[in-house]
C-alpha cells in the first residue's frame, strides 16, 4: 500500500505555482467526498476534467514520496494509486487557495472549457490513429495551456494580447511572438515550467514548450525529435476540431492550422478529405 499523506505533507509538496480549479468541479467533489461511500471512480473523472487538479495530483505522485521509477501521465491510474484519503486532502487542500473574481471566472470559463474539450478530442484521436499512448494525448490535451490562467493572473491585459497572437498567427508569426513582445515570456513557457513543478514526464513537458512552434518542428522532415511530432500532430489537429482559435482566440480562420496543416497531415498520413471526415465523426460524437 502507497503511504496516506497528510493535509499538511500535501500543503508542503504543493507549494510554489498553482493553476486555480474550477469552481464547479470543486463544488462537485466535495459533494462527493461528503457522501457515505465516495467513489474512486466518480472522483477520478471529476479531477481528470480539471487542468488544476490534475497537475497538482500528477506533483504529488510523481514526487519523492511514491518512488516511482518512471514519471506517470495516468490520472485515473494516479488517482487510484494515491487512495481516496490522499486524494481528499489533496482536493481540501486546493479548496483554499483562494476565491477568484466572478470576471476572472468568466475569463478562464474559456481555458477550462478549451483544455477539457482538447483533452477528449486528444484521446479520441489517439485512439483513432493509434499515433501515441492514450493517456499521454489526454495529459498533454489537457495540460497544454497552462500557462493561461498565470499569465492572466500576472497580466491583467493577457487575454486581448493571446488574441491578438491568434489573429497575427501565420506562416511568419508564432501564436506567442506577440506575448514575448508585450511580457518578455508567454504561455508556452510559463506552461513549461508549470508542467516541470508538476514532475510531468519530460517528453510531456517540452511538447507543452513548443506546441506553438509546429511549424519549425514539422518542416523539418528528418526523422529526428518523432516522439515530440507524434504527441503534437495529435495536439493540433485537436485543437483545430475544438476551434482552439475561436474560443482562446477570438478569431473566426484558425490561422496557425492554415499555416502548418499540409505538414502535420503529411506527417500522420491523412489527406484533407482523410481529416475531414475524421473531424466530422469526432464532432458527432459529441467529444467536445
Amino acid at each position: 500500500m502507497p503511504p496516506e499523506l497528510s493535509s499538511e505533507q500535501i500543503s508542503v509538496a504543493l507549494q510554489g505555482i498553482s493553476v486555480p480549479p474550477q469552481p464547479q468541479i470543486m463544488v462537485d467533489l466535495q459533494m462527493e467526498q461528503y457522501m457515505p461511500d465516495p467513489d474512486l471512480e466518480v472522483i477520478a473523472g471529476l479531477i481528470a476534467q480539471d487542468p488544476g487538479l490534475s497537475g497538482a495530483l500528477m506533483k504529488i505522485v510523481n514526487s519523492p514520496y511514491y518512488g516511482l521509477t518512471n514519471k506517470m501521465a495516468s490520472i485515473r491510474r494516479a488517482v487510484t494509486l494515491l487512495g481516496s484519503r490522499t486524494v481528499i486532502n489533496l482536493i481540501n487542500a486546493q479548496s483554499i487557495k483562494g476565491e477568484m473574481s466572478d470576471d476572472t471566472i468568466v475569463t478562464l470559463n474559456r481555458f477550462w472549457d478549451s483544455a477539457q474539450d482538447v483533452a477528449m478530442t486528444s484521446m479520441t484521436l489517439a485512439k483513432r490513429t493509434g499515433a501515441q499512448a492514450v493517456d499521454e494525448a489526454y495529459a498533454l490535451g489537457l495540460f497544454h495551456d497552462c500557462g493561461i490562467p498565470l499569465m492572466l493572473k500576472r497580466f491583467p491585459d493577457y487575454m486581448r494580447v493571446l488574441e491578438q497572437g491568434y489573429a497575427d498567427a501565420g506562416p511568419d508569426s508564432r501564436v506567442v511572438d506577440i506575448e514575448n513582445r508585450h511580457f518578455n515570456t508567454n504561455h508556452a513557457v510559463v506552461g513549461y515550467y508549470t508542467a516541470k513543478s508538476w514532475r510531468l514526464p519530460e517528453h510531456l513537458t517540452h511538447a507543452i514548450a513548443n506546441h506553438h512552434n509546429a511549424l519549425a518542428i514539422f518542416s523539418d522532415d528528418s526523422s529526428r525529435q518523432s516522439q515530440l511530432k507524434n504527441l503534437l500532430a495529435t495536439l493540433k489537429m485537436a485543437e483545430h476540431i475544438c476551434a482552439s482559435h475561436k474560443v482562446l482566440g477570438n478569431q473566426r480562420d484558425d490561422h496557425e492550422w492554415n499555416s502548418i496543416s499540409h505538414l502535420v497531415l503529411d506527417y500522420v498520413g491523412l489527406s484533407e478529405y482523410d481529416f475531414d471526415n475524421l473531424k466530422e465523426s469526432i464532432r458527432d460524437l459529441g467529444v467536445h
